[in-house]
């Protein structure tokens, strides 16, 4: 009897009827409350019961709203039968939803998105970023921003927009306003909630939700704004090369081979040394030390020799800026002007 009760209490909440009409549809239904919900939004407001006359010097049972019907019996007895309630209309939804949502507390907003004298909030840059050296051999660095929350909570920005037929979540697919599915959220919305379905997006962060006005309106879903490009990619014409893909070598053997390659380099520690860093073609970075008078053959030989693989390459050794071909690699480091020099290698 408590279940039958706790189900009556459940079903009116949903429906909003009084209790004699949600018992009706739970006794229809075997107290069943998805059922019944279910008979009660889908077929709720037909009227397929055939009336009979009420007879005469019979008891009366007094109901408030909904048509009465009699049914089985002969001619002068039967049943009172208080039939379902007429469903309401779209707009009428709409006006309940908008209409429970200012009791609790909901404010219209403007087309910028800020309530009544609310001033606009510029919101600062919270992400990550890389510092730029401050020197050619000092690299840039990743610099990470401060976080707001927690990775397992995210603010949520919900608009919920009501059409004439149903409601639709952002540019989601239009939902029904009579489908029982839909019950529990569009309920929620008329006390003042946020359902849990936006609740469960927002991992315990905080739910936003606007309301949009479109009852008198078909649903048509917007297109997909444009969204550009938000990838890498290598500027063409630029002295930076284009991004190629070696013959497949584990980290391992890529680290030994820039070992055995900077081990190659003789160095004079009692001449002026300088810091070079070479962009090579498949994307990677090199830096090394070298003599004033280490020549440009010696760059092409170090590159070889850390990506074994460019040695069956054609390729050419450039400035950034200006843009300038190292044609001639007899020239020292220091007669190419090339003392913390950024060079880049492009393929022919």
């Amino acid at each position: 009897m408590a279940s039958q009760e706790e189900s009556v209490r459940e079903f009116v909440a949903v429906t909003d009827v009084d209790e004699e009409r949600a018992r009706f549809f739970l006794e229809s239904a075997g107290w069943n409350l998805q059922l019944a919900l279910a008979s009660f939004f889908e077929d709720g407001a037909d009227d397929d019961i055939v009336t009979l006359p009420q007879p005469e010097g019979g008891s009366s049972v007094s109901r408030s709203a909904g048509p009465r019907f009699f049914a089985g019996g002969s001619e002068r007895s039967g049943q009172q039968i208080v039939g379902p309630p007429k469903k309401k209309s779209s707009n009428e939804v709409v006006e309940d939803l908008f209409k429970g949502a200012k009791e609790h507390g909901a404010v219209p907003l403007d087309r910028s998105g800020r309530g009544p004298g609310e001033p606009s909030k510029a919101r600062a840059f919270v992400g990550g970023g890389y510092r730029l050296g401050a020197a050619p051999e000092e690299e840039s660095t990743y610099v990470a921003g401060e976080r707001q929350a927690s990775n397992s909570q995210q603010d949520v920005h919900v608009v919920l927009k009501l059409w004439k037929t149903g409601f639709s979540l952002d540019n989601g697919e239009l939902r029904n306003y009579s489908d029982p599915g839909n019950a529990n959220f569009l309920e929620a919305i008329r006390r003042g909630e946020i359902p849990l379905e936006l609740r469960q997006r927002s991992r315990g962060g905080q739910v936003n939700l606007d309301m949009e006005d479109h009852r008198d309106e078909d649903f048509s879903k917007p297109r997909l704004a444009f969204k550009a490009f938000g990838g890498e990619g290598q500027k063409l014409g630029s002295a930076t090369p284009e991004l190629v893909s070696g013959p497949a070598t584990s980290q391992q053997d890529q680290a030994a081979n820039e070992a055995q390659a900077s081990a190659s380099v003789t160095l004079d520690p009692s001449q002026p040394v300088t810091n070079i860093q070479i962009r090579l073609a498949d994307g990677g970075k090199l830096v090394q030390k070298f003599n004033h008078t280490h020549r440009v053959s010696d760059l092409r030989q170090f590159v070889v020799a850390a990506r074994p693989h460019m040695a069956a390459r054609e390729f050419i050794l450039m400035t950034t800026f200006p843009n300038k071909e190292l044609s001639d690699e007899s020239q020292t480091l220091l007669q190419a002007n090339l003392l913390n020099a950024v060079i880049v290698q492009r393929l022919q």
